[in-house]
């Protein structure tokens, strides 16, 4: 078979005119017709739909990337409503954990242990130029914990988002699994575990590969931006800490995470009504600190008070019980949120009955945590509880949608991170919100890289979160509807990168040497599309 027949980006298949396969030496190596991008796409769509089980459709979309790249993106995002919950969650957690047995291909790069001191080197293995890096460590996949190698799925998905909501060009993005080990008993001993069989790096060896990497791969693409993912807890803090005031980079699930539910939670507002809020969350790792600190700074910036009375309104709880000082040394990540007028109590229930909470949310991993009871409970001290159950995937949900409009009587508004499909209720239909990151960090990241924005700001993050919220009309708020239709995702993501930009203008980070006119215009003009 001819070589550009084998090559996912050139490749046309039957979309090759008569002409080309002349040219190319490829006439007689495809059947006679000559087909559209369109035509291709539902011949692609009919296959994909003979697939019954998501994960077998998984499989077949990560063949076709590795066919034919831009008949893949355009099918994405012609379908993405459909596909999204395929190409990653809660189908790309399934994936990780086969990652292994169903190897077929790479993509990507792998940096391990025993590539110190050669990292900047082997960088240059990889030919094409990268405005875009996902890096993992796979230490923290979704909710399914320390992946090791496996966690590769993930920066690839990531990726595949980035093209379909903000159109960056795919032949630019590199995904790359930093490889230091696994505590995973489980993958150390599966035979088709692909990474270094050993246990994590302690955190001198770790630190050490992370800024080998970091300063070698910012040589390399200057202009390219970093994305941190599913890093474990506490090194995605150390990590982001070290670099997010360096080099233009940050970490989705502490700051995307927060700024999209920022956004479900500015709208929750505005339908209730309710300004001053008690905000209980189960679960105090990376996402929920991340959520917890923009939603502290928009409740302080609301109320004209100091972050620190903004955090005041936040409590947490996790593994160890609510968050306080009085449990002794804590975490740093956690500090601002140490209750200093509460005792310590392991009991999730009494903590509920103590805080009288308005809004309830759920990063736990622990799926089925919001019981009927507790939910109940909540019910008691809010006209509409905010009740969001976001852990990933579907599973691990905190409460499914059903069960939550159930116990509350249809009042709550709910939101998970994983999608559910819409619930009738006592002859009402609601549909729930999906905190989807895609909604963010598309947008956050397109605008930082346009404007070339030395660093990513907080006041960026932010102005993601407001426009994020104001893409939803006020007719579907009044109706509980809190996100915006996912359809409408490339829309969203321009007017998000557009905002952005502007804003690390504002804040004098831009190094564009000067400001578009039209900074809408100015993003869809550098935008690619998936065509022949």
């Amino acid at each position: 078979m001819s070589a550009i027949l084998r090559d996912p980006v050139k490749n046309k298949g039957t979309a090759f005119t008569q002409r080309e396969r002349e040219v190319l030496g490829v006439r007689g190596l495809l059947p006679w017709a000559v087909e559209s991008l369109e035509q291709q796409c539902l011949r692609a769509h009919a296959q994909l739909c003979e697939q019954e089980a998501p994960f077998r459709k998984y499989i077949f979309l990560q063949d076709l990337l590795q066919r034919n790249r831009t008949l893949y993106y355009y099918m994405l995002a012609k379908y993405v409503e459909e596909l999204l919950p395929i190409v990653y969650t809660p189908t790309v957690g399934e994936g990780c954990l086969n990652f292994g047995l169903e190897f077929r291909a790479s993509q990507g790069m792998y940096i391990c242990v025993h590539d110190r001191g050669h990292i900047r080197r082997m960088l240059d293995n990889w030919k094409d130029p990268v405005d875009l890096i996902v890096v993992t460590d796979g230490g923290r996949i979704l909710g399914l914990g320390d992946l090791g190698t496996n966690g590769m799925g993930i920066p690839i998905g990531k990726l595949s988002l980035y093209v379909a909501a903000a159109c960056f060009n795919p032949d630019r993005t590199l995904p790359i699994m930093l490889d230091v080990g696994t505590n995973n008993q489980k993958l150390l001993d599966d035979p088709y575990y692909l990474g270094v069989r050993m246990n994590r790096l302690p955190d001198d060896q770790y630190n050490a590969l992370v800024e080998e990497f970091m300063t070698a791969a910012v040589e390399k693409w200057p202009q390219c931006l970093i994305q941190f993912e599913d890093f474990q807890s506490p090194r995605c803090f150390t990590v982001l800490a070290k670099y997010k005031d360096c080099y233009r980079c940050f970490n989705d699930d502490i700051q995307g995470t927060g700024a999209v539910i920022l956004a479900g939670f500015i709208n929750s507002m505005k339908a209730t009504g309710v300004t001053e809020q008690r905000v209980l969350f189960l679960g105090a790792g990376s996402a929920a600190t991340g959520v917890g600190t923009m939603i502290a700074h928009y409740l302080a910036d609301e109320n004209h008070v100091p972050f620190g009375q903004g955090c005041g309104m936040i409590y947490m709880f996790d593994i160890d019980g609510l968050v306080c000082e009085a449990r002794g040394k804590l975490p740093s990540h956690l500090l601002p949120f140490a209750r200093k007028d509460m005792a310590p109590c392991k009991n999730f229930l009494e903590v509920i009955k103590l805080v009288k909470p308005t809004a309830l949310i759920g990063l736990s991993g622990c799926g089925g945590a919001f019981t009927e009871e507790i939910v109940k409970e909540v019910a008691k001290y809010s006209p509409a509880p905010i009740i969001f159950a976001l852990s990933n995937p579907t599973a691990n949900a905190e409460c499914t949608a059903e069960d939550a409009y159930a116990w509350t009587d249809g009042k709550c508004l709910y939101a998970s991170g994983s999608p559910f499909k819409p619930v009738t209720y006592k002859g009402k239909t609601y549909t729930p919100g999906q905190g989807n990151n895609m909604f963010i960090f598309p947008g956050l990241g397109l605008g930082a890289f346009l404007v070339q924005a030395r660093i990513v700001t907080d006041g960026m993050i932010a102005r993601s979160a407001r426009v994020l919220s104001n893409c939803v009309p006020k007719e579907d708020i009044a109706e509980g509807k809190i996100y915006p239709c996912i359809t409408e995702i490339q829309d969203i993501t321009r007017r998000i990168a557009a905002a952005v930009a502007e804003q690390a203008f504002e804040d004098g980070v831009a190094t564009l040497k000067e400001m578009p006119d039209d900074m809408l215009a100015f993003v869809a003009e550098n935008q690619w599309e998936p065509k022949y």
